[in-house]
């Protein structure tokens, strides 16, 4: 049966009578649904406030809890994308340098596709597909300015400024459809995990960017991709089910985990501190969701706190 549209007060009502929902402000809840829409903020996280069995909210489960969590998940968000950019800017450097260094700065470099693996079918439309987005940039206007400025003043834009402008799924692309030699420069630069590692890394990373950058539900976000089998798995003595570790693979961990290699120790131990200041802070102010099924739902193994007290390699 197709959805029907309900307005504000329909919506409150049906929560109230036929989800089991508590609600004492109902011009606090009309305010947030307003401000979030019922889809993004009940239909995105009432799951784990549900009874399995019923279909209804859990007893004593009311509206504030819903909304606590979506506003924790949006701080999640915030500081993922925060750590994630780090590792996008400097992907995007030394991308854009070591493939200058081999090729040089002119803007034909990079829109020739001798300069790239073109080999194999889907490459080739992959390559082809890419050359046509950088085309776009540095052929006609832009709403970058730096970008019209080289090209009206210098009739060319190398690659170290067009990166600024590129998506991290512009510039992952890229990598992964380079020559092995300027793969391997790129890689070497971060410890322990090689080019057919980043790849796999990249890919992940920028799906869980876009989450997070489009105000996506984060927490629970998994991806059809993995990451790697890295040794960290190994040392948090993570569980297997067959052949596939449990967690930190394509969870919200793989990225705790992804993060671990693409940072420096610096930020990473930043990152770390602060992600585990905002999921105790709120485990600490909501008792509606245990530590262990907070963790279950994102993907994190009980130690994984240990995270920084073990080697990448």
């Amino acid at each position: 049966m197709p959805k029907v549209f309900l307005n504000y007060n329909q919506q409150i009502e049906k929560l109230k009578i036929e989800k089991n929902l508590l609600i004492e402000d109902e011009i606090y809840a009309k305010e947030i649904l307003r401000q979030t829409s019922y889809y993004s903020l009940i239909g995105g996280y009432k799951d784990i406030f549900k009874n399995p069995t019923t279909k209804k909210y859990k007893d004593g489960t009311r509206f504030e809890d819903i909304v606590e969590l979506y506003y924790f998940d949006e701080s999640l968000r915030q500081l993922f994308l925060r750590y994630l950019i780090k590792v996008e800017n400097e992907i995007k450097s030394q991308v854009s340098y070591y493939f200058t260094e081999k090729n040089g700065e002119n803007q034909k470099a990079y829109l020739d596709r001798a300069n790239y693996n073109y080999i194999g079918k889907k490459n080739q439309r992959d390559i082809d597909r890419l050359i046509k987005i950088l085309e776009g940039y540095v052929t006609k206007p832009t709403d970058y300015h730096y970008i019209n400025h080289s090209q009206k003043k210098y009739g060319n834009v190398p690659l170290w400024v067009l990166t600024n402008a590129l998506t991290f799924g512009n510039i992952s692309k890229m990598y992964m459809l380079l020559p092995q030699d300027i793969q391997s420069k790129v890689s070497r630069n971060y410890q322990c995990i090689n080019e057919s590692q980043m790849t796999s890394i990249l890919t992940v990373l920028v799906k869980f960017r876009n989450v997070c950058a489009h105000g996506e539900r984060l927490f629970t976000y998994r991806t059809v991709d993995s990451i790697p089998d890295l040794p960290i798995h190994v040392k948090l003595n993570i569980p297997q089910k067959g052949v596939q570790y449990v967690n930190g693979k394509n969870d919200l961990f793989s990225v705790v985990i992804a993060l671990k290699y693409m940072l420096s120790d610096y930020w990473y131990k930043s990152f770390i501190k602060e992600l585990k200041s905002l999921i105790e802070k709120y485990l600490k102010k909501h008792d509606s969701i245990s530590e262990q099924e907070l963790y279950e739902r994102m993907g994190f193994p009980e130690n994984w706190k240990k995270v920084t007290r073990y080697r990448k390699q």
